[in-house]
């Protein structure tokens, strides 16, 4: 069990029978009356967020979320296919589940799907990946007229800003938690 008073960014809790996850949180000490604490949460299997205030005293219990790297397979058109990379199983995925996750991933690439009691519920990315440039303006070195990025795509269609250096074909890493460029990998 975990009270309200000792929630922080990442817990997650099982309440009234459905997964939570704390995505953030204000303990709040007002001059008059009692203490209370202000979170966004998140519903691990609708991924909606929304605004919740509880007592410090108020006791869940914690929920286990277990996490696996499985690969990403294919996409049959409706559902995203991952396997197991041990015993080979396939698990489907609705868009929903995958969106934030498929901006970084393609085909062949792990990733980390999360289960709570056996249930696949969401997939991330690695934290970074490296992918293909497959669109960018041509950056003139030198030009200071502008900032010093210019608009890229990657191969899986996520578009971000990269240094002026950067060209078509080029393969970059990418940090997937804030979506920004980080270095060029490999010259195309």
């Amino acid at each position: 069990m975990i009270n309200a008073g000792s929630f922080r960014k990442g817990t997650s809790f099982d309440m009234d029978g459905t997964v939570y996850v704390v995505v953030d949180f204000l303990h709040v000490k007002p001059g008059k009356g009692s203490p209370f604490v202000r979170t966004k949460i998140k519903n691990v299997m609708t991924s909606q967020v929304f605004d919740r205030t509880f007592t410090p005293t108020e006791k869940f219990p914690i929920a286990n979320i277990e996490k696996k790297e499985m690969q990403y397979l294919y996409n049959d058109g409706e559902l995203y296919y991952f396997m197991d990379m041990e015993t080979f199983e396939q698990i489907p995925f609705n868009k929903a589940q995958v969106e934030d996750a498929l901006n970084f991933i393609t085909e062949n690439m792990t990733a980390i799907v999360q289960f709570y009691k056996d249930e696949a519920f969401s997939v991330e990315a690695p934290t970074f990946v490296e992918l293909t440039i497959t669109k960018c303006e041509l950056g003139l070195q030198g030009d200071t007229t502008k900032a010093a990025f210019k608009p890229a795509t990657v191969e899986t269609g996520y578009e971000l800003s990269v240094p002026l250096f950067v060209n078509q074909g080029d393969k970059i890493k990418i940090d997937t938690r804030s979506g920004d460029y980080v270095e060029r990998v490999e010259k195309g």
